[in-house]
């Protein structure tokens, strides 16, 4: 933005200065922080109603300057300001500050006015909603989703900080609590009520206005770090004054009872004990989250260091969620090779250093702890969360000691492991119901992984293919023989050679492309066919695999992930082993059937299972977990750090000991 038309922005609260998200997002907004006193168009800024505004608006009367209003959004950070997390976005309001019903603020003249009627906006916000109930995301997201809530049937009752600004703002007080919980009493007589703390209330930073003291025995107070989802599905009632879950209640399907003015009371969703005249609008809840989640808010990206849509900010905050929700215990690792500890501890560690032990000891250090134990997948083990690289991988081998940018966890299986369920499985098997906002997410990463012409390992010294002979095309993968995914995924065809003599046998005129894989190729692993010539017409050695899969018609594999990646491409794949993405009906399968996999999804639902839900991604750039099109953008663009020198020089004494290669597998 040219400076000539950037807002000067006149502070008088440190945190402004401080706080580096805040000042940036600020920035990137069009508004230029200062200090002293505002000229001619200039602007005041305050933080909400915060002890220090009084001080800038009376700058901003003597002054005659605008005020601009700043506060924490409706989707603001994994764990509280006050534990150092910055926040995903702001809310700039000109008007006023949203939940202060004194004076109309920009959100309200929003709901009251603008039409909000566009149906790709629509779309969005019910995409937006189904989002946030399925990745259970709230303003603060340091609580574990798999905690159960109580018995269905009870009458829900949102606690709140002791004086919060909202509080003061709507006109309640102590007495407004104790009213709601009498009315929560007399209009569900004999029901359970559960009165849920405020999350800065549990860690101690504030009072509240119910404790222990207010238990009996319809009475419970919940204190536990729980889904606001999973409160809500068992809930027959919910009572507030003026949290952020009664708009989350709305949007969870129930018309909340509300004694205070927050900001969405009044548009016919809520049942108001305290109405406000000038509010007569009625709305729906996609047109309610359409005004207060994607237009009213700025959003933040860090990935790419600029504002960003509501999607992409509800994609970030969804994997850090899953980031703190993983690890925030800390985990023992056992058994991990040395070059694998400082990738693991960068994906794994940023709440809770990894403990890497021995296995003779791991797991009693996991119990005593209460850490999960984490193992490597081709350990097999069964009394571990087991980790393995993801599919879209990095720029290299791992053999070559290149650190994955993705990463699963399985805490039921492992995703090569035909012998017994996997996550993935799960999530494959659930993905028939997935949300439209869900399937334009995997949409758009299909396109966006073909267009990069993209892979597991994404090598940049491929040689260009030979000359292929007309005629139809089958492309066949060349695996590590040991690998696990052998030994665990396939049954009648073990080895590269039985895999060319089978397609040979029952291809006899088709004309065969052999691709060795990498690892082999560079002698790191066993798998070496020397007669492949035998059977292929064609063998591509150091070949790019996008560009061996758009030669060919079809492709025949046991488990070789080059398999989904033709699916990608629209290729015909033929199975002779269980992949992951075989059995579900997507590919030509000749094994016997999985009957575990029961879904039929399409390739968009099995992408989103695959690539979005089961790994997790690192960006190397900031440190920081990422979701998948990040990863997708910095393979795209090259915008991935070189390995260090010593990364090169171990790679190369690891070709020399080759057959040492249990050391760093």
């Amino acid at each position: 933005m040219n400076d000539r038309r950037r807002a000067q922005l006149y502070v008088y609260n440190g945190g402004f200065l401080t706080q580096g998200r805040v000042r940036r997002i600020l920035d990137l907004a069009g508004f230029d922080i200062r200090l002293g006193a505002p000229g001619d168009g200039d602007l005041v800024g305050v933080w909400g109603q915060s002890p220090t505004a009084p001080r800038g608006e009376a700058v901003a009367a003597r002054r005659d300057a605008p005020v601009v209003r700043v506060e924490d959004t409706f989707l603001r950070s994994v764990r509280l300001g006050r534990d150092g997390d910055p926040p995903i976005g702001l809310n700039i309001d000109r008007r006023g500050v949203h939940f202060d019903p004194a004076m109309p603020s920009d959100l309200e003249v929003m709901l009251a006015e603008d039409p909000l009627d566009d149906t790709v906006l629509l779309d969005r916000a019910r995409a937006g909603i189904a989002a946030l109930r399925a990745g259970h995301l709230s303003k603060y997201n340091a609580f574990d989703p798999t905690l159960p809530a109580p018995a269905p049937g009870y009458v829900l009752l949102i606690d709140q900080s002791r004086k919060d600004a909202s509080i003061r703002a709507s006109g309640a007080d102590s007495n407004t609590f104790r009213e709601m919980l009498f009315y929560a009493r007399t209009e569900h007589p004999g029901a359970r009520i559960v009165i849920k703390t405020h999350p800065e209330s549990v860690a101690g930073h504030r009072d509240s206005y119910f404790g222990p003291d207010d238990a009996d025995d319809l009475i419970s107070i919940s204190t536990a770090p729980m889904s606001p989802w999973v409160l809500f599905e068992g809930a027959i009632a919910v009572y507030t004054v003026s949290s952020q879950l009664g708009f989350e209640a709305i949007l969870a399907g129930h018309k909340p009872v509300i004694f205070g003015q927050p900001f969405y009371m009044g548009w016919g969703l809520t049942d108001d004990r305290a109405p406000l005249q000038r509010r007569q609008r009625k709305l729906t809840r996609a047109q309610l989250f359409a005004a207060a989640m994607i237009r009213y808010p700025t959003w933040y990206d860090p990935y790419h260091d600029r504002v960003c849509s509501f999607e992409e900010a509800a994609a970030t905050m969804n994997v850090m969620a899953r980031a703190w929700r993983d690890d925030h215990a800390g985990w023992v690792a056992a058994d991990m090779r040395l070059w694998k500890r400082a990738p693991l501890q960068r994906f794994f560690g940023a709440y809770n250093k990894v403990q890497f032990m021995a296995d003779s000891g791991a797991f009693a250090k996991a119990k005593a702890t209460g850490r999960p134990l984490m193992r490597w997948g081709g350990t097999g083990a069964h009394d571990a969360v087991l980790v393995e690289d993801g599919f879209i991988r990095s720029r290299g081998l791992g053999a070559d000691l290149i650190a994955p940018l993705s990463l699963v966890l399985d805490d039921e299986g492992i995703y090569y492991d035909a012998t017994r369920p996997s996550r993935l499985e799960g999530l494959i098997n659930a993905s028939g119901d997935l949300e439209s906002g869900a399937r334009a997410r995997a949409t758009a990463l299909i396109a966006q992984i073909t267009d990069a012409r993209l892979s597991k390992y994404n090598l940049s010294d491929r040689v260009p293919l030979p000359d292929v002979p007309k005629g139809r095309r089958i492309l066949v993968p060349g695996q590590v023989e040991d690998d696990a995914a052998i030994r665990l995924g396939t049954e009648a065809v073990k080895t590269n050679r039985a895999l060319l003599e089978a397609v040979r046998a029952a291809n006899p005129a088709a004309i065969v492309l052999y691709k060795p894989h990498p690892d082999v190729e560079a002698g790191l692993r066993p798998g070496a066919v020397p007669d492949a010539d035998a059977f292929a017409d064609v063998i591509l050695t150091g070949a790019d695999p996008v560009a061996a899969i758009e030669a060919v018609d079809e492709v025949w594999t046991m488990t070789s992930l080059l398999g989904f990646e033709a699916l990608l491409r629209g290729k015909r794949v033929v199975c002779l082993g269980s992949p992951f993405y075989a059995g579900w009906g997507l590919t030509d399968d000749r094994a016997m059937p999985i009957t575990r996999r029961v879904a039929r999804p399409d390739l968009t639902a099995l992408v989103h299972a695959c690539l979005i839900d089961y790994p997790r991604y690192f960006d190397p750039v900031t440190g920081l977990p990422c979701p998948a099109e990040v990863i997708v953008d910095r393979l795209e663009h090259d915008d991935i750090p070189a390995p260090g020198r010593m990364n090169r020089l171990v790679a190369k004494l690891q070709g020399l000991f080759a057959s040492y290669a249990f050391l760093w597998r």
